[in-house]
């Protein structure tokens, strides 16, 4: 019986297994042994193996380093605003009495639309004569080079990100506020708590494990920002809002060098992985702190 299952369960896992390895191993491990080499695509025969070669003319490449700071910039932008935007939508539909499948779709609906058509509609808004820029004018305010400009392209391009993706947080923590005890709610009530203590004392630590999932993917989501800039602004201006997946598309489909390309892959798959497991590790050492001193009041 044992036997007969494990064939059933593996008549359902192998091709799944086969298309992992396909489209996700094999070109994980190409994408490796390709970094260690000059492999050029439309050359492929005069492949060379370079070694390390490629990973210290990244760090040499000005573009590169850029590229990354500019990426970090959009994700220190971006991480705080969606995560907590989301949250404060979420608590604000959860207390509506009224309303509440209205709201939830018309935030949701960003979501659902194709990045290239809200990176379009947003050249509109952004556009000098855009209704941005008419609204401003109207309340006083000289009008605004948005992505036109060096210094505001990347903040601009953060916010139309945040309104495009924050709905999705939103039902995240809709979800997790509707299944806090209302008890728990009830008892803070009977001790006069301020909305402010439930909120700090109930609805946060009910809610942490949410948190943390919709940070780390919140996270990695901005750091693999490619669709925004390339629509919006082509990377400029002035590179300002190149990015390291715009980077690793153009080196490897523009310029044809998949060995260069692959090893900026590589470094940033590691940088996204080692940040992925500070903030678990972080994450956990708080979980395990207060598992222990809720065992100890229990005690």
């Amino acid at each position: 019986m044992r036997k007969k299952n494990s064939i059933i369960g593996m008549a359902f896992f192998g091709p799944a297994l086969v298309l992992l390895t396909i489209f996700l191993f094999l070109p994980m491990l190409l994408t490796f042994g390709f970094s260690f080499t000059d492999y050029f695509a439309l050359n492929p025969e005069l492949t060379h193996f370079v070694g390390l070669e490629n990973y210290m003319d990244i760090f040499k490449d000005d573009l590169f380093v850029q590229s990354f700071f500019n990426t970090v910039k959009f994700v220190v932008i971006i991480v705080p605003l969606q995560c907590g935007g989301a949250l404060l939508l979420a608590l604000a539909i959860n207390r509506s009495a009224h309303c509440k499948k209205y709201f939830k779709v018309a935030f949701f609906i960003p979501v659902v639309m194709s990045l290239a058509v809200v990176s379009t509609l947003w050249m509109q808004i952004y556009s000098p004569e855009g209704i941005l820029n008419t609204l401003l004018m109207k309340a006083g305010i000289d009008a605004q080079p948005f992505i036109y400009s060096a210094d505001q392209a990347l903040p601009s391009i953060a916010i139309m990100s945040v309104w495009q993706g924050v709905g999705y947080q939103m039902i995240i923590f809709l979800g997790g506020l509707q299944n806090i005890n209302p008890a728990l709610y009830e008892a803070a009530e009977m001790d006069h708590a301020s909305g402010w203590q439930k909120f700090k004392d109930i609805t946060l630590p009910e809610l942490k494990p949410l948190c943390v999932f919709v940070f780390i993917t919140v996270t990695i989501g901005a750091f693999r920002m490619l669709v925004q800039p390339m629509v919006m602004t082509g990377g400029g201006p002035d590179h300002s809002t190149y990015t390291i997946v715009y980077d690793i598309y153009e080196t490897g489909t523009v310029n044809w060098e998949m060995g260069l390309a692959s090893t900026m892959a590589i470094v940033f798959t590691v940088f996204v992985v080692i940040l992925t497991i500070i903030q678990n590790i972080l994450t956990k050492d708080r979980e395990g702190r207060k598992y222990v001193h809720k065992e100890a009041k229990t005690d």
